[in-house]
């Protein structure tokens, strides 16, 4: 998921510097949300990583 938001991005940039004002915004935006989407699973996977990490019988 990070690998499409940074696709986006470059879309985005590309989009810029040629003057599609549209288009880049849109591509920015789902960028944005695609980098949100990864972001929030990240730390909820870090999370549940550190509180299942805690159980682990020591040997």
């Amino acid at each position: 998921m990070l690998y499409w938001s940074v696709v986006f991005f470059i879309v985005a940039i590309v989009a810029a510097v040629l003057g599609f004002g549209g288009i880049a915004a849109g591509a920015a935006s789902i960028a944005k949300i695609l980098f949100l989407v990864f972001l929030v699973l990240f730390i909820v996977s870090l999370l549940l990583g550190l509180s299942r990490g805690k159980n682990l019988p020591q040997p």
